[in-house]
C-alpha cells in the first residue's frame, strides 16, 4: 500500500475502534478486558479462530489449529494480497501472532488433520474449508469471473468471482476471497476473489409481515397474497429497520412504505415485500456491474426465498436477465464437499462440478425496458425518503 492508502486504512480503523465500534472488536476487548489472557495469548496458550478452526480442532481431536483463506479473510487481521496475518493489522489491534492459527488453501490434498471420533474410524482426513458465502459460490459452480450467485435468507449474500483479478470495489461492495484451491505439486493454485454485497432484511421483511403486522400466518403464504394484484399499485416499500448495507451503508436511514393511496390492499404490500428483495439485490448487482466492468448474464440463486416462485420471477423482471434455481439446494454443504473431493482426486477438476451441477428451475425477464426502468426509479426514489431519518454520532 501507498502512504495515502495506509493514511486512510489507519483512519478507518480508529473509527471502527471508537467508543461506538469498540464493543464489535470481539477479539480485542477479550484480550483488552479479561485479566492475564493476553500474556497467555502471547505465549500460545490461548487460541484464536473462526468457527471452522473450532470444528476442525474438535474433529481432528485437539492436533490442529488451522483456518483456510476464505474464513481468515473475515477476521480483519488478514492480508488478502499475500494470503498471511498482516503484521500492521495484528500490531495496531494488538492481537498476539501465537494465537492465531495456521492458514491453509480451502481445499488442501495434505490435509487438515484426520477425523477422531469416539466411535469413528481413525485415519480419514479433512480436506476441505470454505466460509459460508464463499462454499456456497463453489456449491453453485462459479468458477469463471463474471459468475454471481445470490443467496435468499433473512437477508441476501450476492457473491461475484472476480477470477485472480483483487477488485477494490468504489461502490460499497467488500472485496474477499473466494476460494483456494490445490494446484499441481509445486504448491496452491492462485486465490480466486469476488466481490460480496450484504443485504439486511429480505427474507426478515416477510417474517415482518407476519409477526408484527399479522397480514400472513406463514411465511409461505406472502406469494399467493402478492398474487391478488397485478402490480405494487404506486407502492414501494424499503424494509430498512437498522439501516441498509450493501450498496448504500447508510446505519442513518429506517424503514419506510410510501406511495400509499386508499386504493392499495394488504396484497400489495405483500407485492411490494417481495419487490423490495428484488431491487435491494439489484443495486448489489448494478454496483458490481460497476465495479467489475462485467454485466451480469444469469443469476444463480439459493435459499429459502427461492422457494417463492413469483419473487424469482420479480427477481428476473427486475434485473432484465434470467434467474436460475439448482436442483441441490443446500449448496454451502455442497460447495464445502466439492472443495473436499476436489482435494482428495475424487473429481479431477472444476469442470466435472459443472457437469454435476443440474438447474431446477429457470425465470426469464417478462417486463419491457421502459417498465423495468419506471419500477427501478420509484424504488431509488422509495430509498431516498429513508435516508437520515436518525442522528448517527
Amino acid at each position: 500500500m501507498g502512504a495515502n492508502d495506509t493514511e486512510r486504512l489507519r483512519e478507518a480503523l480508529l473509527d471502527l475502534c471508537s467508543e461506538s465500534g469498540y464493543k464489535k472488536l470481539k477479539l480485542k476487548h477479550l484480550l483488552d478486558t479479561v485479566p492475564g489472557l493476553r500474556e497467555r495469548a502471547t505465549r500460545g496458550e490461548v487460541l484464536f479462530g473462526t468457527v471452522d478452526t473450532f470444528l476442525i480442532w474438535r474433529l481432528a481431536g485437539g492436533r490442529v489449529h488451522v483456518t483456510d483463506v476464505s474464513n481468515a479473510s473475515r477476521t480483519l487481521l488478514f492480508n488478502i494480497q499475500t494470503l498471511q496475518w498482516d503484521d500492521e493489522l495484528l500490531g495496531f489491534f494488538e492481537i498476539p501472532r501465537a494465537m492465531l492459527p495456521e492458514i491453509r488453501p480451502s481445499s488442501d490434498p495434505r490435509g487438515y488433520g484426520e477425523l477422531r471420533l469416539p466411535r469413528g474410524a481413525a485415519g480419514i482426513p479433512l480436506t476441505g474449508d470454505l466460509g459460508d458465502q464463499q462454499a456456497a459460490t463453489v456449491g453453485q459452480v462459479c468458477f469463471s469471473p463474471g459468475e454471481a450467485k445470490n443467496t435468499y435468507g433473512t437477508g441476501n449474500f450476492m457473491l461475484l468471482n472476480t477470477g485472480e483479478d483483487l477488485v477494490r470495489s468504489a461502490n460499497g461492495l467488500l472485496t474477499t476471497v473466494c476460494y483456494q484451491f490445490a494446484g499441481k505439486e509445486d504448491g496452491p493454485a492462485k486465490p480466486v476473489y469476488a466481490l460480496e454485497g450484504s443485504i439486511a432484511v429480505t427474507g426478515s421483511a416477510v417474517q415482518w409481515l407476519r409477526d408484527q403486522l399479522g397480514i400472513i400466518s406463514g411465511a409461505a403464504e406472502v406469494e399467493s397474497l402478492a398474487r391478488q394484484v397485478d402490480d405494487n399499485g404506486g407502492m414501494y416499500f424499503v424494509p430498512a429497520f437498522s439501516g441498509l448495507f450493501a450498496p448504500y451503508w447508510r446505519s442513518d436511514a429506517r424503514g419506510a412504505i410510501v406511495g400509499l393511496s386508499r386504493f392499495n390492499t394488504n396484497a400489495h404490500l405483500a407485492r411490494a415485500t417481495l419487490e423490495s428483495i428484488c431491487y435491494q439485490s439489484r443495486d448489489v448487482i448494478d454496483a458490481m456491474a460497476a465495479d467489475s466492468g462485467v454485466r451480469l448474464e444469469v443469476l444463480k440463486v439459493d435459499g429459502g426465498v427461492t422457494a417463492n416462485e413469483l419473487c424469482m420471477q420479480l427477481q428476473a423482471d427486475i434485473l432484465g436477465v434470467p434467474v436460475s434455481r439448482p436442483v441441490v439446494a443446500e449448496t454451502t454443504a455442497l460447495g464445502a464437499a466439492y472443495a473436499a473431493g476436489l482435494a482428495v482426486g475424487f473429481w479431477a477438476h472444476t469442470d466435472e462440478l459443472r457437469e454435476n451441477w443440474n438447474e431446477s428451475q429457470r425465470w426469464k425477464p417478462e417486463w419491457s425496458d421502459a417498465k423495468r426502468a419506471e419500477g427501478h426509479a420509484g424504488w431509488r426514489k422509495a430509498v431516498s425518503r429513508t435516508l437520515d431519518w436518525v442522528e448517527i454520532d
